[in-house]
């Protein structure tokens, strides 16, 4: 009997402890779970956090990398329209100065302002000749041997020109009568002075080319005389009826 109630006691003894034991290890299992069921809730919020906020940053990058697209595409095109405007502005002074210019020279051959500047002299002078023996008109100045100085020298770039003092233009109206020639309605007796306002290193090749005007000239017996001149002025057309 006694050996049976000792053997009960200690299997209800075991067995009480197994209890406790059990229980200790249920309760800190249970506490161990609670703790890290915790600190994984925290870790997914500290996560769903840092993921939510590289989201918001990774939109803000991709807003701002447009914005810069949109500005560098704005900065190329003013850059362009710039660009346009300075050749097109270049190109206006450009043209502008060739105008400038070429009605300076219209001015200049129209004769409405005055001409100063280097250029040549040309005379031309009635031959000696006997009229008993030959004929005169052979040896005197003809408008026709005026004209052909006169257009060489445009054609040489001659800016301005005049005849004995009298500014001769585009409409200038020239004809021989006897020994004189009259221009513009002004009668002027030889011999006939050719002044030309231009480049003598241009003008004066011009006419001593060989059979050019000076040398058609000098066939048809007519003194000539070219001189270069460092300094010419001309008046503009005076306004004479």
């Amino acid at each position: 009997m006694n050996k049976n109630r000792k053997a009960t006691r200690e299997k209800r003894g075991k067995q009480l402890l197994f209890s406790v034991v059990f229980l200790v290890l249920g309760f800190m299992l249970a506490f161990s779970y609670r703790t890290v069921g915790s600190h994984m809730q925290e870790l997914d919020e500290v996560q769903t956090d840092l993921f939510l906020q590289e989201e918001q940053y990774r939109g803000d990058l991709i807003t701002q990398q447009e914005r810069n697209k949109e500005l560098t595409n704005e900065l190329l095109e003013k850059q362009r329209k710039i660009q346009e405007f300075e050749e097109n502005f270049s190109n206006q002074e450009e043209n502008h100065a060739v105008l400038v210019e070429k009605a300076r020279d219209l001015r200049l051959l129209l004769g409405v302002m005055p001409a100063t500047g280097a250029g040549v002299k040309v005379t031309l002078e009635d031959a000696d000749y006997d009229p008993s023996v030959q004929n005169p008109n052979d040896y005197i100045v003809h408008e026709s041997h005026v004209l052909r100085v006169i257009n060489e020298l445009k054609i040489a770039g001659a800016q301005g020109l005049s005849i004995n003092g009298q500014r001769i233009n585009s409409n200038s109206y020239i004809k021989c009568t006897g020994p004189v020639i009259m221009i513009d309605g002004r009668t002027f007796p030889a011999p006939f002075i050719i002044e030309a306002v231009g480049d003598p290193n241009v003008l004066v090749p011009a006419m001593q080319l060989k059979g050019s005007v000076i040398d058609g000239l000098v066939r048809d017996n007519i003194v000539v005389t070219l001189e270069e001149m460092k300094e010419i002025k001309l008046s503009a057309i005076r306004d004479e009826v």
